[in-house]
């Protein structure tokens, strides 16, 4: 049997006492940043992405975790590359965790990814 790695014990809150957002959260919030700087509506993106309004609504409030196809098609409808996308989330997800290098820790023995 193989050792169980512990998670971090609580993760480093940013300055301003607010934890990191969630990858969902930072998404959504960037995709209606962009839907909102296009000056589009949400109907209307849903409808090129090929989704309902609810549905695009629940992602952009950061309730629904979308699979990387409507990620893509989300950001299909909205003209922006998803290269584009990823920066803005790590931009986000770094300004909440604050200055201050990203600690970085290698396993000390073997590593076991869930399916």
């Amino acid at each position: 049997m193989a050792d169980v790695v512990q998670f971090p014990p609580n993760r480093t809150p940013a300055p301003d006492g607010d934890p990191e957002p969630l990858w969902r959260t930072a998404l959504g919030r960037n995709l209606r940043a962009m839907r909102e700087r296009q000056g589009g509506r949400l109907v209307d993106v849903a409808e090129r992405a090929g989704i309902s309004p609810q549905y695009l609504s629940e992602i952009e409030r950061g309730r629904k975790e979308p699979s990387s196809e409507m990620i893509a098609a989300v950001t299909g409808a909205l003209g922006v590359e998803l290269a584009d996308l990823l920066i803005d989330i790590s931009w986000d997800v770094r300004r909440h965790r604050g200055p201050g290098p990203i600690p970085r820790r290698r396993p000390s023995g073997p590593v076991l990814m869930a399916a």
